[in-house]
């Protein structure tokens, strides 16, 4: 696939959704009682890990969504998978396939893993027990589904993805397939290429 700076028609359809999506985030109370952002908040509970500290990615976007009424264009490929996020409250993230060594493990941390966060140089200490996405190389490419390492960031050269879709217990297996379909579909229309889903729970 071809990433680029933006395309002036998914900015335009991107405009569309927000306006729908203002008016139903804007209800009283919509973050703190929505049933998927509850669920990473008990999942982070589970796990021993702070929601002050430790904010769900969906829930930060549509908080910055709120408060500004936009969401910051990065670049095409983020800016599809941050819409799908803002839309269906999954946590999407999306990784350079070349920058992975071997294969990715959902796993429970034990602390000796290596993490180096977006826009860092030096490794930051994991806590063990934590749930991430992990390579072969025993380094953590997503911290939760709240923080990504900097070695797997979209970058505009780039034309393989992985993409992480990451749900909860209050979300149906359903919800998930309408959300890879969607995003394999916008991806495929503003960026070229084949799609493969490599694992879907059933």
């Amino acid at each position: 696939m071809k990433n680029a700076d933006k395309n002036n028609d998914f900015e335009a359809y991107k405009t569309s959704v927000l306006k729908e999506l203002i008016k139903e985030y804007s209800r009283d109370g919509f973050v703190d009682n929505e049933p998927i952002l509850a669920g990473f908040r008990e999942l982070h509970k589970k796990v021993g890990r702070s929601n002050r500290k430790f904010v769900s990615s969906p829930e930060a976007l549509i908080a910055r969504f709120l408060r500004t009424g936009q969401v910051s264009s990065i670049n095409l490929l983020v800016d599809i998978y941050n819409l799908i996020s803002l839309k269906t409250r999954l946590a999407l993230g999306a990784h350079d396939i070349k920058q992975i060594d071997g294969n990715v493990y959902l796993k429970l941390t034990t602390g000796e893993e290596l993490y180096i966060p977006l826009g860092a140089k030096v490794p930051e200490a994991i806590f063990p027990g934590e749930y991430g996405y992990i390579d072969d190389k025993n380094e953590v490419i997503c911290r939760m589904e709240v923080l990504q390492c900097d070695k797997t960031k979209v970058k505009i050269s780039f034309t393989d993805c992985f993409y992480i879709i990451q749900g909860n217990k209050n979300i149906s297996v359903s919800h998930l397939l309408l959300a890879a379909e969607e995003l394999i579909n916008l991806v495929k229309k503003y960026c070229g290429g084949e799609a493969e889903i490599l694992y879907f729970p059933t």
